[in-house]
């Protein structure tokens, strides 16, 4: 057992993204029930659609899961009661001020873990009273770090600075990326790609279908000036190379980006109008699978790079 699997109460120390559009209470309650902590996505959810997915996924899984709140949320303290109403243990916080709610959740006997893409954000994080924090590379799909500090530098760089357990994010998928994290100083990993590829993802069929089709270089952070976000080289992304050849001011990307573009290409399933947020490390992905599958093929995989470390020995 350790930190993560711990503070969890949970079998592996994987952690499964709560992303938006592709985080339900199937994946969550799924990624749960095979012995990682499954994260429901509040950020694409009404408030009262959140509430059914809470508890659905109650009904589902007798095991730990969390949801996942970005702290940007138009009804932020609307999720937030859900979320306590509903017996909610765990949640996880991303794109805003740690110490806006931290104390509040803890209260309620709620552990919080926050998401950052910095040593500094790290820090604040700790100050703020969370329990624990998601380091999270630029390698990672969806909104991301301003920096492009890579999950490689960023892991040992956070681990230098705080005491509480650090879980990976960004690029990996695998057993083997797991182990790499976990030498670097990581407790655990949180992996978003690969479930975002499964069979319980939200997401529209066609949305998965693309991701499996990825390959290296097809995936591009982008969008700084509002928020940075990884997505696929489609028409939509082709669009807004396009509008940055004409200098354009954020006003003008604003308008290009226009609203529910992340919802129209992973739920809605339009791969070429739609936003389509995945990780770097969607290029090794190959099949959709049960979230089942995955955890295990996970852990098989680390468990076999595990005893072969013993081979780097001199």
């Amino acid at each position: 057992m350790n930190r993560i699997t711990q503070l969890f109460n949970i079998k592996y120390p994987i952690i499964q993204g709560g992303m938006i559009w592709n985080s339900g209470y199937k994946l969550a309650s799924a990624v749960s029930n095979a012995g990682g902590l499954g994260l429901i996505g509040a950020g694409s959810m009404y408030p009262e659609v959140l509430r059914e997915h809470i508890q659905k996924c109650k009904k589902a899984t007798d095991k730990p899961f969390g949801v996942n709140i970005p702290m940007l949320y138009p009804n932020i303290e609307e999720i937030i009661n859900i979320v306590v109403e509903e017996g909610v243990k765990i949640v996880f916080t991303s794109a805003g001020n740690p110490k806006t709610w931290t104390a509040f959740l803890k209260e309620k006997g709620i552990k919080v873990v926050h998401v950052v893409s910095s040593s500094v954000f790290a820090l604040k994080a700790q100050d703020a009273g969370v329990d624990a924090i998601v380091a999270e590379g630029f390698e990672a799909g969806g909104h991301n770090g301003r920096d492009e500090t890579t999950t490689l530098t960023l892991i040992p760089m956070v681990k230098e600075k705080i005491q509480i357990p650090i879980i990976a994010a960004g690029g990996i998928a695998t057993g083997r990326g797991m182990l790499a994290t976990m030498v670097l100083g990581a407790d655990g990993v949180q992996v978003g790609s690969r479930f975002a590829a499964s069979v319980e993802s939200s997401s529209h069929n066609n949305f998965k279908e693309k991701i499996v089709k990825v390959k290296e270089g097809d995936t591009h952070l982008t969008l700084k000036e509002l928020a940075p976000v990884r997505l696929v080289k489609n028409k939509f992304y082709q669009d807004i190379q396009d509008l940055y050849e004409k200098c354009p001011s954020k006003e003008d990307l604003t308008t290009l980006l226009g609203r529910a573009r992340a919802k129209k290409g992973m739920f809605e399933g339009d791969l070429d109008e739609g936003e389509l947020e995945i990780g770097q490390i969607a290029g090794i992905i190959h099949e959709i699978l049960p979230a089942e599958k995955i955890i295990q093929e996970m852990m098989s995989e680390f468990e076999i790079a595990c005893k072969e470390k013993t081979k780097f020995e001199f």
